[in-house]
């Protein structure tokens, strides 16, 4: 018997150490979050937000935010393309470097389709067209009458830069209604709503949480939205699509993307961990604030958005000629 058991027990301890050894659990670190814009602007904000959102998860995990602004966002997001496929750096993309900016620039430092790994929309904010409160505007047939009777370039359309969303939304517009508004590019939203309300432009789309402070003050008046509904908190504010133009939309969308051959199980780690976040009534009050929907869902769903985004700002930047250097 004392043989037996001794036999027994080297056994076991023989498939003990034969044994693989039990994988730890991932993330094993805090995953970095780089952000290719400035702090405290809108992409900024809901990557914090994320953040935030996803450690308090009580899942335990860390997320580190880091921005790395300049070029419209392609120096972040080429930070992100040229990382470690590990799953411990992702970005922040968003419409304008993922979208937009192929359409702009004749060479880019990544190519969005090939160099990351999709991992799930975050939020979408559409942009509110706005004049002066003072302006004779009433609406957006005022403002595209007065237009169409001026004559083409005869109203300054401000934007936050070339290739930002409001920029492209006005770019939109124009062609859908077939006006010319003379495209005026700022440094930032501060100097354009700046020169906006001092009267040197005529209208700006401009973001929700920019705009609320501006229409209390009564600085600035709001025509329409370019979400595909009406704005909880702006409902007497029309959309574009209803004023006229069915199918417009326009918004400044977010999602979260890897370096590309990330492995399958960090993918779907990281998009479990952010449907959760999404799924906070905190997270779904502080977008709704700020003119933010959640989009979440798989990564199959992101690359279906993103193709059809790329498709249709596309055909927006050849239809009015930009290109950047």
């Amino acid at each position: 018997m004392a043989c037996a058991a001794l036999a027994a027990a080297l056994a076991a301890a023989l498939a003990a150490a034969l044994a693989p050894p039990a994988q730890a659990a991932w993330p094993e670190r805090p995953i970095n979050l780089i952000v290719p814009m400035p702090p405290g602007g809108g992409t900024d904000t809901i990557s914090r937000l994320v953040a935030e959102r996803v450690g308090a998860s009580g899942a335990g995990w860390s997320m580190v935010v880091q921005n790395k602004p300049g070029a419209t966002g392609n120096i972040g997001m080429e930070f992100v393309a040229r990382s470690a496929p590990d799953g411990y750096t992702v970005g922040m993309g968003q419409a304008a470097n993922l979208a937009i900016n192929p359409a702009i620039y004749p060479r880019m430092p990544f190519d969005p389709a090939r160099d990351f790994t999709l991992i799930g929309l975050v939020a979408a904010q559409p942009v509110v067209l706005v004049v002066r409160a003072d302006s004779p505007y009433r609406s957006l047939k005022d403002l595209l009458d007065d237009a169409r009777k001026r004559g083409p370039g005869a109203l300054k359309l401000a934007s936050a830069g070339n290739g930002t969303i409001g920029h492209m939304a006005g770019m939109m517009l124009a062609r859908r209604a077939e006006v010319e508004f003379l495209h005026v590019p700022y440094k930032g939203a501060g100097p354009a709503v700046t020169d906006l309300v001092g009267g040197q432009t005529d209208l700006y789309f401009i973001t929700p949480q920019t705009a609320f402070a501006l229409f209390k003050a009564e600085k600035l008046r709001a025509l329409a939205v370019t979400s595909t509904a009406r704005l909880d908190a702006l409902p007497d504010v029309p959309t574009v699509a209803e004023s006229g133009f069915a199918g417009f939309e326009a918004s400044a969308w977010t999602g979260l993307v890897g370096p590309a051959g990330m492995p399958a199980s960090a993918v779907s780690a990281i998009n479990a961990q952010l449907q959760t976040a999404l799924a906070q009534p905190e997270m779904k009050r502080r977008l709704a604030d700020e003119g933010s929907q959640p989009l979440g869902g798989t990564p199959q769903a992101f690359r279906s958005y993103l193709e059809s985004e790329t498709t249709k700002w596309g055909e927006v930047v050849k239809a009015a000629g930009i290109r950047l250097d």
